[in-house]
């Protein structure tokens, strides 16, 4: 294995750098504010990714028997800074218990597993930042809501209407 690494770089290093083009720079790339924060969400959401494609339609129904346990716990966060949480984590187990329950069968499958994937990720004790710390405890949370939220803004805006919601008011500035 360590061959194929050697010989692979060998390989690709002539191409990354040859005698025409310019040297490349030797100090770290510093991105202006607006890119840093796409970099970041675009992270979260290869995070969110790796995650939904991990859930199965056996851990679909393992949350779904798990979803009164799960909202309950949801309405104990605490979290000042990340006022719609709790609200569009209701609307996620929401989203998962209709599709379980066939009241909305015609949901993707990916926005589903994200759904659930978003669900399992809050109820989680070990995390990216634990959720005692002091203002930014939910912050991963709260980013990994988001990400499936806004990656899948058509389908759960449908949801929404259908079921007589007001998606931007859970949606904007939260």
């Amino acid at each position: 294995m360590e061959c194929w690494k050697q010989d692979r770089r060998t390989l690709i290093a002539p191409t990354l750098q040859s005698s025409s083009s310019p040297p490349l720079p030797t100090k770290p790339l510093v991105l202006p504010h607006s890119l840093r924060h796409n970099r970041r969400m675009s992270e979260i959401l290869q995070f969110v990714h790796r995650g939904a494609a991990q859930i199965t339609p056996r851990i679909v129904r393992g949350v779904h028997k798990k979803l009164p346990f799960l909202k309950m716990s949801f309405t104990q966060i605490q979290a000042p800074n990340y006022p719609h949480l709790v609200e569009q984590l209701e609307f996620l187990a929401n989203v998962v218990e209709d599709f379980a329950e066939g009241a909305e069968d015609d949901l993707p499958y990916v926005t589903l597993a994200g759904a659930a994937f978003a669900l399992i990720y809050a109820h989680r004790q070990k995390d990216l930042i634990p959720d005692f710390v002091p203002e930014f405890g939910h912050a991963d949370e709260s980013a990994v809501v988001r990400a499936v939220l806004i990656e899948h803004e058509k389908v759960f805006a449908g949801y929404a209407s259908r079921h007589h919601l007001n998606w931007p008011k859970m949606t904007v500035n939260p």
